[in-house]
């Protein structure tokens, strides 16, 4: 029977970031994935290595700190796959976050970027508004320019993976997880491949089926109990006709929420929202009203390009979902910490978690295991793992 220090379930970019990880600290490990890399929301994101600016709102000042700091880093191991870009933010008369407001985030926003340059802002000149892509001027007080990052969420994934078979990772993908079970020094698992049922043994296994996670840890004896979330679902939608060569933050005049408006391969990429939802996560698909929601969006902020005979379609929609705490609050305001549940001394499950903060979550994950795992030879260190993208 195979043997590894370190099984993972789960082929997201969490996944993949705690393979690298493990990898990196010498340990063998062995990732299992039902579908393929980045079959979930890994490749269903807003495509940004954002540094939080829209967390300041809900006082997450130290997710913000942490975000800014890994995007600082990804640009430097990752050039390939995360640049920085402009990023402009209108302020109209209906805007419901004022000038001051803004400028007072912006503010707080750089100083906890540690004022590096990446983390520098400045107000737009009145003459450069016209340059913006066709943005509505009426009503307009003030434009705010800053940088974020942006990626290919599903190239990123793979690159990690990459890296983490270099280093001497093992994956088996497609290869479905069946169930484990935990005594005082390994975790039997099996695993289904090709049809045909395996087992291994591991000392540690980590859970990182993103939304299956509770799923998942069902199946893992002895049994414990899962952490109450909600499952809720952003979709985006690739959009002909409403050519951009700049990326927008908008307000969503129907409810404040933050969206983005982006250049995507030719194509502009708009998002995001959050939905409630419920049933089996490999059904998530882009909803009616939610399709409607964004394309209002876009018509308030680009009304010329939905006039006369010029035609927005909608070329591609996809939908990824969050995991959530479950709570009161709405969605908006929820904590986005990554949560590590440690259900058993050898079992954690990665709940939540941000594309951005992969690399740290995966760092987290191996102090949290030191104690159950034998020290290996350190191979690398992933803050200077260069990242190449995979043709």
């Amino acid at each position: 029977m195979d043997r590894f220090d370190v099984v993972i379930i789960g082929g997201g970019i969490h996944g993949a970031g705690a393979a690298q990880a493990a990898a990196a600290a010498g340990h063998s490990v062995l990732l299992l994935e039902k579908n393929s890399l980045a079959y979930g929301s890994s490749s269903r994101s807003s495509k940004l290595i954002h540094g939080g600016l829209r967390y300041l709102e809900s006082a997450q000042f130290h997710l913000v700190y942490e975000c800014l700091h890994e995007r600082h880093l990804l640009t430097r191991i990752a050039p390939e796959l995360v640049s920085l870009e402009s990023f402009y933010i209108p302020v109209y008369e209906t805007t419901s976050r004022s000038r001051l407001k803004l400028f007072s985030g912006l503010t707080l926003y750089a100083l906890l970027g540690g004022l590096k340059a990446s983390t520098h802002f400045h107000v737009l000149n009145r003459k450069q508004w016209r340059s913006l892509d066709g943005l509505t001027q009426q009503g307009l007080k003030a434009v705010y320019q800053y940088y974020d990052g942006r990626t290919d969420d599903r190239a990123l994934t793979h690159a990690v993976m990459h890296s983490a078979i270099e280093l001497g990772a093992e994956s088996k993908i497609p290869a479905e997880f069946i169930s484990a079970s935990c005594d005082h020094d390994n975790v039997h698992i099996t695993y289904m491949e090709n049809a045909i049922t395996k087992h291994c043994q591991a000392s540690v296994l980590i859970n990182a089926a993103g939304a299956w996670v509770n799923p998942v840890l069902q199946k893992i004896s002895p049994a414990s109990p899962t952490m109450n979330i909600d499952l809720v679902q952003g979709t985006h939608l690739v959009l002909d006709g409403l050519p951009v060569k700049h990326c927008f933050y908008f307000e969503a005049p129907q409810d404040k929420r933050a969206v983005f408006l982006l250049p995507w391969k030719s194509k502009t990429l708009l998002g995001t929202t959050e939905t409630h939802f419920s049933g089996q996560p490999e059904n998530v698909s882009a909803l009616q009203h939610e399709k409607d929601y964004l394309l209002d969006v876009a018509r308030h902020y680009f009304p010329d390009s939905f006039t006369g005979n010029k035609t927005v379609n909608v070329v591609d929609e996809f939908a990824g979902l969050r995991v959530l705490p479950s709570g009161n609050k709405n969605d908006f305001n929820k904590p986005r910490d990554t949560v590590l549940y440690q259900s058993h001394a050898r079992v954690v499950s990665i709940y939540g978690g941000k594309l951005t903060t992969y690399r740290l979550t995966a760092e987290r994950l191996m102090k949290k295991l030191h104690k159950v795992l034998l020290a290996r030879e350190v191979k690398a260190f992933t803050s200077n793992i260069k990242l190449i993208r995979q043709t």
